[in-house]
């Protein structure tokens, strides 16, 4: 029987532009423009559905053409999706431009429509259900922060696993007052550094920063640098494989998180779980895709031969 989970956050339209030649600050730069359906929650859902999980995603959006692509892309990924619709307003977006080896430039996010899932959405009945039903829950930093704590403290109390994707260092502060009942927090540096309040010397204190305010586990993204990982008392520091063509970063760290969270799903230790997520990171951003269309179990498996070992902290 597949595993279940329950994620609740982002499913919203990504628009990318990407500059085709050196980037010019300030000044109109050639390139090309694209858009497909994303969400830091979103992302991570499909590809948890594409690993062989059963996920249902809960998320607002609109009455529009917008919403209708969101809808497309949960169906074509095989997610049982159940949104808040709401006829008279758009779907929230994100717009990006990238430079020409796919770095972020500056990103705009429109995400008004997600301050309407307010906490009394979870007493619906059904939605009740679906946090009985579930083996994990996930959420990201889009939704309200008395709507995180709400969902933090309705899974707390039926004893479910809770992962979080911080999303920015703007909306990753929301999460300060339930950190204490989130098992995994998907962050980068910037965004650890925005909750913790401060930025260690040495990168592997990130595990005794973030678990100073509470949270109980977290990955901590650093490029190409060696990411931090912490858990029941444990850290870990690994470095992600090279990749020789980068199509595109978007989706990385969503798609980390999924591979990570699908390898602690499956009783493996942290310090396999990050070998996924960095396999899964590997395998996205060789994708012009957020979301890649070649993640299978299988060639999940065979990326692995290009992560290293993770390194024991303490």
């Amino acid at each position: 029987m597949k595993r279940k989970i329950l994620v609740l956050g982002g499913a919203h339209v990504d628009r990318r532009g990407r500059i085709s030649g050196d980037t010019a600050p300030g000044s109109s730069n050639p390139g090309s423009w694209f858009e497909e359906a994303g969400g830091g929650g979103f992302n991570a859902a499909r590809n948890l559905a594409r690993l062989g999980f059963d996920v249902t995603m809960i998320s607002p959006r609109g009455g529009d053409p917008t919403g209708e692509m969101v809808t497309e892309a949960a169906y074509a990924a095989g997610i049982n999706d159940r949104p808040f619709v709401f006829l008279d307003r758009k779907t929230p977006s994100y717009t990006a431009i990238l430079e020409r080896d796919g770095n972020l430039v500056i990103a705009l996010a429109d995400m008004d429509l997600y301050r309407l899932f307010v906490p009394r959405r979870l007493a619906i009945r059904w939605v009740r259900d679906a946090f009985a039903a579930t083996d994990m829950i996930l959420f990201d930093a889009n939704l309200p922060e008395d709507t995180i704590t709400a969902i933090v403290a309705r899974a707390n109390s039926l004893g479910k696993p809770v992962a979080a994707i911080a999303i920015s260092p703007a909306k990753v502060v929301k999460l300060k007052p339930s950190a204490g009942g989130i098992d995994y927090l998907f962050l980068n540096e910037a965004e650890a550094a925005a909750l913790a309040g401060q930025r260690p010397e040495n990168a592997a204190e990130w595990a005794s920063l973030l678990g100073d305010i509470g949270l109980k586990g977290g990955i901590v993204t650093r490029g190409q640098r060696e990411l931090i990982a912490f858990a029941s008392g444990g850290a870990i520091a690994l470095q992600p494989p090279s990749i020789k063509m980068v199509a595109d970063v978007t989706g990385a760290g969503d798609s980390l998180a999924a591979g990570v969270l699908s390898a602690i799903m499956q009783g493996l230790p942290l310090e396999e779980a990050v070998r996924h997520g960095a396999a899964a990171a590997a395998v996205t951003v060789q994708s012009p895709l957020a979301v890649s269309e070649n993640l299978t179990p299988e060639l999940l498996r065979d990326t692995l031969a290009l992560v290293p070992a993770a390194r024991i902290l303490h």
